[in-house]
């Protein structure tokens, strides 16, 4: 057997020593799979007092990270200490700057600094790996990075933050709003004290400006993803969903148009058949659609130590089977030069189809009002439903109470400027007791 890939695990955190963990457990098996002894020499983190269960003895432990990264004692530095800047960034530089392959799951590293990372790994002729950067355990940088290279990607999007999937799942089940899951998550610690990076999309954006560099071979661009979370969803749309035949999710969707590539995050109506669906709680999912596959769905645990350390471990077996033969994949699947600058599409650009719910005062003509102003931007209507108030009968004999009522629209194919531009006229005429909400439909 050749010489040993000697790991440095910057930070020992759930994942970190979920994956010093899981190398000791697998370790014949490491070896018997990719020719060499895997074995963690040296560690970082915080606290050294801190007992995480973990036997360290024999391991070299640093106070600072990029002391680790720079060691002679060290291979591969596995970077998971989190964050675009500071020390995770410090880190995985210095490691790279002194020949050493890079592991990590640092999604806000890579969405921001991941075009610059890569062009440094490459000069090093060393690897930059991060399968557990997106999805957790779900092989999906595998996939798109190694698995499709015969196709043409179209799209592709997917559910890729748990803590906003259960808290959908939960509305839709129990009928309890936002506010409740929300609560109920910190508290079973699916969702951090501070939800704002979750819950608000940004995480699934980080995780789809990588995405969409490995499906379209572009520059990874987090800037140009337009971004919308799902704070504003109530139970009620949940439940005119269900009446359409649809589910509401947060996905994540880079879509190549003639235009240029779509990338977007935002609650999206997505139909009940379809398999993305199906998937509740905190699981992930990644859908590729693609000219020779077709559609290709890839589901699974999104986070949890045991789940992401899967990731981890897969990328040191890759680094350490492929020292042999001295070959570095490229980073995002194709040397970093030949990567294109994405460009963007601005967001009124989108073409689909909408739900629109709309809290309107209950008189005559309100709903010839609004579909005049659809009308006008060439908007089509799908199928439209008024509620009435619970008291309209006994308020007047003619079933109107009054009071602001809801009114859905479904939209045929529409561009989101004119959906826009409709809705503020409809605004402008009075018609609104309040904000409309607007959500999108990702159809199959």
């Amino acid at each position: 057997m050749t010489h040993s890939l000697r790991l440095g695990v910057a930070g020992l955190g759930t994942v970190g020593a979920s994956v010093v963990r899981m190398i000791a457990r697998r370790a014949d098996a490491l070896s018997a799979a990719t020719g060499r002894e895997i074995r963690v020499t040296a560690v970082s983190s915080r606290d050294r007092n801190r007992d995480r269960g973990l036997d360290l003895s024999g391991i070299q432990w640093f106070d600072d990270p990029v002391a680790l990264a720079r060691s002679g004692e060290v291979d591969c530095v596995v970077e998971l200490i989190g964050g675009s800047e500071g020390p995770a960034k410090a880190t995985v530089e210095a490691a790279l700057a002194s020949g050493k392959h890079v592991v990590t799951a640092n999604k806000a590293l890579l969405a921001h600094h991941g075009a610059a990372l890569a062009k440094a790994a490459e000069a090093a002729g060393v690897a930059l790996a991060f399968e557990a950067s997106v999805a957790g355990g779900i092989p999906v940088v595998k996939a798109l990075r190694e698995g499709l290279p015969g196709n043409a990607v179209s799209r592709v999007y997917g559910i890729l933050n748990g803590t906003c999937n259960y808290i959908l799942s939960r509305m839709e089940r129990e009928g309890l709003t936002f506010e409740a899951c929300l609560k109920d998550a910190q508290a079973l610690g699916y969702a951090e004290a501070d939800p704002t990076f979750d819950v608000e999309g940004f995480d699934t954006a980080h995780k789809l400006a990588i995405l969409t560099s490995l499906a379209f071979g572009t520059v990874v661009d987090a800037e140009g993803v337009s971004v919308e979370g799902i704070s504003r969803v109530q139970p009620l749309d949940l439940r005119m969903a269900d009446e359409l035949g649809y589910r509401i999710k947060l996905l994540g969707v880079a879509q190549a148009t003639a235009a240029g590539i779509e990338q977007r995050v935002h609650p999206t109506m997505v139909p009940k058949s379809s398999a993305i669906a199906q998937v509740m709680g905190v699981t992930n999912a990644v859908t590729v659609d693609a000219d020779a596959v077709g559609e290709l769905t890839l589901i699974g645990p999104g986070a949890g130590g045991e789940a992401t350390a899967s990731a981890v471990v897969a990328d040191i077996a890759d680094v350490a089977a492929n020292m042999a033969a001295g070959r570095v994949r490229p980073t995002f699947g194709r040397p970093s030069a030949a990567l294109r600058p994405a460009e963007r599409v601005e967001m009124q650009r989108h073409e689909g189809g909408y739900y629109i719910r709309l809290t309107v005062h209950d008189r005559p003509g309100v709903a010839a009002g609004v579909a005049t102003r659809m009308a006008e931007r060439e908007i089509s209507i799908e199928s439209i439903l008024q509620r009435r108030s619970e008291n309209a009968a006994v308020n007047d004999p003619r079933g109107r109470s009054g009071q602001p009522v809801p009114l859905v629209l479904i939209t045929y194919a529409a561009t989101e400027g004119n959906i826009r531009a409709a809705l503020d006229a409809i605004a402008a005429d009075g018609l609104l007791a309040e904000s409309p909400q607007l959500i999108r439909i990702e159809r199959e």
